[in-house]
């Protein structure tokens, strides 16, 4: 039996941005676990997979064509939902992260929260940021005395500065939201998510803009789809979830690491004599404290849930 602090009410969800990796994962474990879903798909056009997926499910999942920018066709899509599992995709004409983002990033992050504002049914909102909303901006010193954590926010002025545009993209648009949520009363949480490892990783990603500081730092930070889909989903089932979770499972601060993930993202043939000459391990200074405490619980819940069914089967077979 799930402990009673989790909320086993299947009920209707709905992804926005459906289409992209993390969104259909969400969308397909959703499903999985008892959920309709409304998956709401932006402009920049519907994945294969989720058409694969509708004809599975007919009756449990409905897809949506939902335009960040366009209000009424986000209220729609959230039409009686409990729940709202939200992150930003840039628009296919507007692929790359630069200093105008910012303002479209925060545009849609207003839009949804008013949004849901409006719509009685929900919640719960979950809000996918970024860990380049928390890292960037604090001096060794200050932070001597322990680690980063969901308490901090990424410097604005340090982002403008140094052109991290990913980075102050995420912060305006995470703060937009918090304020929304705080004055229309919207239960939100966050996922700050480090960066998404994938076979679609390239050197393009906004993400790694800072790379090399970020390692010397202690706080270059990755995460598993997989793993990012469960802290979603424990967020959203554990009623007493509250404020940021900076979610990673994967830190990379050691040379080897940043070879392995440098091969990935551009080949080399070999690694370059300073790297293995390298042996130093960067001390970390971000911590997932607060989130990793939540997963064992939530691991826990289904672990037990994956037996009851096994038990069930057994007694059906």
């Amino acid at each position: 039996m799930a402990p009673a602090s989790y909320n086993c009410i299947f009920n209707t969800i709905c992804v926005m941005d459906a289409s992209s990796r993390l969104g259909t994962k969400l969308v397909k474990r959703l499903l999985k676990r008892g959920y309709t879903v409304h998956a709401a798909v932006q402009n920049h056009g519907e994945s294969l997979s989720l058409k694969g997926i509708e004809c599975d499910h007919k009756k449990k999942l409905k897809i949506f064509e939902s335009d960040p920018f366009d209000y009424h066709s986000i209220l729609t899509a959230l039409k009686g939902c409990s729940g709202l599992f939200y992150s930003f995709e840039p628009l296919s004409d507007y692929p790359t992260y630069d200093e105008d983002m910012a303002e479209v990033e925060v545009r849609a992050a207003h839009n949804v929260l008013e949004a849901c504002a409006q719509t009685d049914t929900i919640e719960k909102v979950v809000f996918t940021s970024s860990a380049t909303a928390i890292i960037w901006g604090h001096d060794k010193e200050s932070a001597s005395t322990g680690y980063l954590d969901e308490r901090h926010w990424t410097d604005i002025n340090f982002c403008r500065k140094f052109k991290l545009w990913h980075a102050m993209s995420k912060t305006l648009a995470e703060k937009t939201a918090w304020a929304l949520a705080m004055d229309r009363g919207i239960n939100m949480v966050t996922i700050n998510a480090g960066l998404l490892m994938g076979p679609d990783l390239t050197i393009s990603n906004p993400y790694l803009k800072g790379a090399a500081e970020m390692y010397e730092d202690g706080v270059f930070v990755t995460v598993d789809l997989d793993f990012l889909v469960d802290a979603h989903i424990c967020v959203y089932e554990e009623i007493a979830t509250y404020g940021r979770y900076l979610c990673f499972n994967h830190i990379i601060n050691q040379q080897q690491d940043a070879f392995h993930l440098a091969k990935m993202l551009s080949p080399l043939p070999s690694s370059p004599q300073s790297m293995e000459n390298d042996t130093r391990i960067i001390q970390q200074r971000i911590s997932n404290k607060k989130l990793n405490k939540l997963m064992v619980d939530f691991k826990g819940c289904q672990s037990q849930m994956n037996q009851n069914v096994n038990v069930q089967d057994v007694c059906l077979s």
